[in-house]
């Protein structure tokens, strides 16, 4: 304990006198990328749209976070292995658009491999936007060390203008943890191509906010997108939403629940039930209610544990347009790609 308290002394005193010393400010700053070599790809009437949660290049790896293992860093060889799983299962499916969240640019943890330009080189993409959620020059807890991950939305297209509109901090944690924190975001992305246009956004809400802070971040997504939908313009909304779809028949009490210390305890939605209520009244799905309510199962996409199934759906998509009809799906196939499953739907313009 004493050795715990001095640490906090020391970084309460950095803190106190320099502005930013471990640089983990994040502004409105975007970065753009794209593909070392260009695809001439022809812009068709149906865009083939997928959102996923990609864990960092993790795969099944037992993270510390987690609570069924203690790891915190991978080997390159690792990361470059899931990877090229990752990328392999894009290209099976060959989306037009994809939207993914936990993507390391350079981070320790993930040998500091560009994770955004690596799936634009090894895919049919060609243009990204990337806006930074997590970022630091040093994290000393656990020995993360350096990080810079966040959201990113891939296209065969390139985009206009790329914009990242920050989220509320979770108020209840200490100003040291919160300094070092995750800072949540949303990506907005405008595409614009032969006369038509639409708006792409991304998000990742907290997964771990005792208060509500997650609910408050929520509200401003929804409020974000609406602001879009009021002008007339077409959005698609995707991302990792950590909350539960209204009808869902388990709250809390997942079997994939390891985590007791309360940090990383993301097990009880008991209280939530409704958070996502006001996306489904407001936009179509492409998982639609009705079809969620009838079938929870078939629609899960995520689990902690790699040796059970899927056991909750937190990943959505979302427009004011059309998702064509029962295009809509979940890959659950991939388990031991990532602790998320991808979600895939057809929109039309």
């Amino acid at each position: 304990m004493k050795k715990i308290g001095k640490l906090y002394l020391i970084m309460l005193s950095l803190l106190s006198f320099a502005c930013d010393p471990f640089q983990t400010k994040i502004g409105n700053e975007v970065s753009l990328y794209e593909s070392t070599a260009l695809n001439n790809e022809a812009f068709p009437d149906t865009l083939k749209v997928m959102t996923w949660n990609i864990k960092f290049g993790g795969g099944r790896i037992d993270f510390f976070f987690d609570c069924h293992g203690d790891r915190v860093i991978m080997k390159k060889s690792e990361v470059l292995n899931n990877m090229s799983a990752l990328a392999d299962k894009i290209n099976e499916i060959n989306p037009d658009i994809l939207m993914i969240q936990e993507a390391d640019v350079n981070a320790k943890r993930s040998a500091y491999i560009d994770q955004v330009q690596y799936l634009l080189d090894n895919t049919s993409f060609n243009y990204a936007a990337y806006a930074p959620q997590w970022k630091a020059s040093y994290i000393p807890s656990k020995s993360i060390g350096k990080m810079n991950s966040g959201n990113a939305i891939l296209s065969k297209w390139k985009f206009t203008n790329a914009t990242r509109i920050a989220l509320p901090l979770i108020k209840s944690q200490n100003s040291i943890v919160r300094y070092f924190y995750l800072k949540r975001n949303i990506l907005h992305v405008k595409l614009e191509h032969s006369g038509k246009s639409i708006h792409l956004l991304t998000t990742h809400s907290s997964a771990y906010a005792k208060d509500d802070t997650k609910k408050k971040q929520l509200e401003i997504i929804k409020a974000y997108a609406d602001s879009i939908a009021n002008k007339k313009e077409n959005l698609i909304l995707g991302g990792d939403f950590n909350s539960l779809p209204p009808y869902s028949k388990q709250t809390s009490k997942f079997d994939d629940t390891a985590c007791t210390n309360g940090d990383f305890d993301a097990d009880d939605y008991s209280s939530e039930t409704q958070w996502m209520q006001p996306f489904y009244e407001k936009y179509s799905a492409a998982i639609p209610i009705n079809t969620y309510k009838t079938d929870n199962k078939s629609h899960f996409s995520h689990t902690t544990d790699k040796n059970k199934f899927w056991n909750r759906k937190v990943d959505f998509l979302f427009t004011n347009g059309t998702f064509i009809s029962k295009s809509g799906k979940t890959l659950q196939q991939w388990m031991q790609i990532s602790d998320h499953a991808p979600i895939l739907v057809e929109y039309e313009l």
